[in-house]
């Protein structure tokens, strides 16, 4: 199973759900739910910028995927006033690829980059002059006859998001002039948005109903809207097309997603650690093979989740169930399960050998 198979996968799942994000997503910065913090200090960038008839500093924005990285890149554009282009890091393959989209930018145009990470290092190179400048060395020719033609570019505001910030490079990130985190969301944030969605998509939900799919949403709000849309899907079926909190907890166990977010893959990999291996220490690979997925689908797909809630823990001895895994599952741990009060190092990269 790959995290695009995933109900409770935060990646986008395709064109389709593409459309439909969009038609949900907030226009403004005022109807933007939740990331208070980096709202308000977004918002300071901004109108500053704006009473001084300057483009703002770029913009460096960073969290796991289907936070609103994406949203704030478009909302900044229409507060702005300004149009929006959009590009991804792999999809600059050479420098060149980077000049064609610079060249071609209006003064004050916002460029978005997601991924931003993932650029290739040529092309990263010539976006710290392109970002500090607003210039790019264009070279023609080959070998010792090539010559560097500097190009002036109009100034333009750059949006970066990146889940992963600690592989952009120093350099790259220092050239951000304001670089915000987004955190995961509070189920009553979520709430908000489900209700919001709800009247979007034309359903009727009650409070509860909203609270039900919002609780199971992983602090993402991409998953709580796909997870509203099956909940509608099943209640158009198979009721009346109003969602209540008994209609929600049917639907969302039809679809294997538990109370707490957990889907099948996630339950699939503690049941294992705890029927199979006592509860751990195990590896990666030995873990992953239980479940019959690659190690890379469990570490990436699977763990990063069940850490964030407290069920697993990443030692130098492998992995252990917590205690709250144990209760999650209502399974009884037996005597030698790592057990609370027990220290241990954890340690993100390390695992036991195989």
């Amino acid at each position: 199973m790959n995290a695009d198979e995933r109900l409770v996968s935060a990646d986008a799942d395709g064109p389709e759900e593409s459309v439909i994000e969009a038609a949900l997503r907030p226009k403004k910065l005022d109807d933007f739910i939740g990331q208070e913090r980096v709202r308000e200090q977004l918002s300071l960038v901004l109108h500053s910028a704006l009473r001084r008839g300057r483009t703002p500093d770029h913009v460096l924005l960073s969290g796991g995927p289907g936070l609103g990285k994406t949203t704030l890149a478009m909302i900044i554009a229409a507060e702005l006033g300004q149009p929006l282009r959009i590009s991804s890091g792999p999809a600059i393959e050479r420098a060149g690829d980077l000049a064609a989209v610079l060249s071609t930018l209006a003064e004050g145009e916002v460029l978005f980059l997601d991924e931003i990470h993932r650029m290739a290092r040529p092309a990263e190179e010539m976006l710290y002059m392109a970002m500090e400048d607003f210039r790019v060395d264009v070279v023609v020719g080959k070998g010792p006859g090539a010559t560097a033609i500097p190009l002036d570019i109009a100034p333009f505001t750059l949006v970066g998001a990146t889940t992963r910030a600690g592989m952009l490079p120093g350099p790259l990130r220092d050239r951000f002039g304001f670089v915000a985190h987004m955190d995961f969301y509070e189920p009553a944030e979520l709430e908000v948005i489900v209700r919001r969605s709800a009247r979007l998509l034309d359903v009727e939900i009650t409070d509860d109903g909203a609270a039900e799919v919002a609780g199971r949403s992983r602090g993402t709000p991409r998953i709580a809207n796909r997870l509203l849309r099956r909940v509608r899907d099943y209640a158009e079926v198979r009721s009346d097309g109003s969602v209540d909190q008994e209609l929600a907890r049917a639907a969302l166990s039809l679809y294997e997603v538990d109370e707490r977010g957990l889907d099948r893959l996630d339950r699939a990999v503690l049941s294992s650690l705890m029927r199979k291996f006592g509860g751990g220490p195990v590896g990666l690979s030995t873990l992953a093979v239980s479940v019959g997925e690659e190690p890379e689908t469990v570490e990436v797909v699977a763990e990063p989740f069940l850490v964030r809630q407290g069920l697993l823990a990443r030692t130098p001895r492998g992995r252990i169930a917590t205690p709250a895994a144990w209760a999650h599952l209502g399974l009884t741990p037996p005597a030698s399960a790592p057990m609370a009060g027990t220290l241990f190092e954890l340690d993100d990269d390390a695992d036991q050998p195989e």
